[in-house]
């Protein structure tokens, strides 16, 4: 019933653009995009069946990696050979880079016919926008402070109270350890780390600190007793990852947790489809909660759809694409298979889960501030040199003192 009240909702939308009737000269659509885990791959048959429903095809091009650095080079390489995809996933910094290159299509016409203005919130029209243009259409708002937990673990350990702060964390987690489990699931890939970096900042400093440093830039907060702290709460963190870490993709170390392999898991809620994905019910298989000391907080990102310029066909299903993406209607359905919530203000919460309506409720009224892990902080020179200390003092090639030097030093020459 929801799938043939979208559809017609659609169809009903693009009568009002005149895009009916132009539809059937449309080009298919090529998307480029990094969503290739399961529960990602089921999200995205949203977007599809929508676009078929209207008769426009898909042709798929999807980049494994998370964090989408690996897409970035392959769109690099397509826009270098004259040849861009017709619309690609983006975040943040990456959708301005492009922008500014004249690369983009501009949908200000779109956007005020329905009203986009008015329903998304500025922290992502800073980045749907291009000196006041619109280049993009925001698919979703994650968030990436988030602890998944595997319930039967936690129970068995005595942790039927989520830890609030960083001590009972830490508690936690040695219980897990004691029974044998592995505590903390992850993977050794640079934007998983930047994505603890990111909570463990927000947690240790609170929200003017992370502006100070992950935001603002400030020297003296970065190179701070407080920024060691931080270095030294990620070694700690790092003494509860299992042996075989490195190189693990994002949703490996999810299931670690969903097949009661490992406690919890420290990571962005699209981790959240994946539990969906394998049946597992929020608050009676998993747990989900703000990493301890962030409640209140919001470090996000934001998936987004950037039109490539092209000919007049390809317009047409670019569009409609468009369209279809900031429909409440499908906001609404993607957001609740993807983990994430939507990235308009008017979409109802019926039809979302604990966790989502949590994250809802956090994004209407918490402290949002955008993720430098997924780069939606400061541009990518600097969140690269960021990520790379980061990486380089997790894996424990230096001192949580030298980790601050290095971070005061790379960012200073990255500017």
């Amino acid at each position: 019933m929801k799938a043939r009240y979208l559809k017609v909702k659609l169809l009903a939308a693009s009568l009002a653009l005149g895009l009916v009737g132009s539809v059937q000269a449309a080009e298919d659509v090529e998307v480029l995009h990094w969503w290739t885990s399961g529960g990602e791959a089921k999200a995205l048959t949203v977007l599809k069946d929508d676009l078929q429903g209207q008769g426009i095809g898909w042709k798929d091009m999807p980049v494994a990696g998370g964090g989408g650095e690996k897409a970035m080079t392959v769109l690099r390489a397509r826009v270098q050979a004259k040849n861009a995809p017709t619309a690609v996933q983006m975040l943040g910094f990456d959708i301005q880079d492009w922008a500014a290159e004249g690369a983009t299509a501009n949908m200000n016409d779109l956007a005020k016919a329905e009203g986009w203005d008015a329903v998304v919130p500025a922290a992502l029209q800073r980045f749907s926008k291009y000196e006041g243009d619109w280049v993009a259409a925001p698919v979703n708002v994650h968030s990436t402070n988030w602890v998944w937990g595997n319930k039967k673990i936690l129970d068995e350990v005595g942790a039927t109270e989520l830890p609030s702060d960083w001590d009972g964390f830490i508690s936690v987690l040695d219980k897990i350890k004691a029974k044998g489990y592995t505590a903390l699931a992850h993977g050794g890939q640079p934007w998983q780390d930047a994505t603890i970096f990111d909570g463990v900042v927000l947690t240790t400093g609170g929200a003017d600190f992370y502006k100070k440093t992950m935001i603002d830039l400030d020297a003296e907060a970065l190179g701070s007793k407080t920024m060691e702290m931080v270095f030294d709460r990620m070694r700690q963190l790092r003494g509860y990852v299992d042996d075989n870490f490195s190189g693990r993709d994002w949703n490996l170390a999810s299931a670690m947790v969903i097949e009661d392999k490992a406690g919890v898991q420290i990571m962005g809620d699209w981790a959240k489809g994946e539990f969906i994905k394998a049946g597992k019910v929020p608050g009676k298989d998993f747990v989900c909660f703000r990493t301890p000391g962030t409640q209140g907080m919001v470090t996000f990102n934001s998936d987004q759809f950037v039109m490539f310029k092209g000919d007049s066909a390809g317009e047409k299903s670019q569009l409609a694409m468009a369209k279809a993406v900031m429909s409440p209607a499908f906001q609404s359905a993607f957001n609740v298979v993807k983990g994430s919530a939507p990235a308009r203000t008017d979409v109802p919460n019926d039809a979302f889960d604990d966790c989502g309506k949590k994250a809802m409720a956090d994004l209407a009224s918490g402290d949002l501030m955008g993720s430098m892990a997924h780069g939606h902080s400061v541009p990518a020179a600097i969140k690269g040199a960021i990520v790379d200390v980061v990486t380089k003092h997790f894996n424990g090639k230096n001192s949580s003192a030298d980790a601050v030097k290095e971070l005061v030093a790379g960012i200073e020459n990255a500017k």
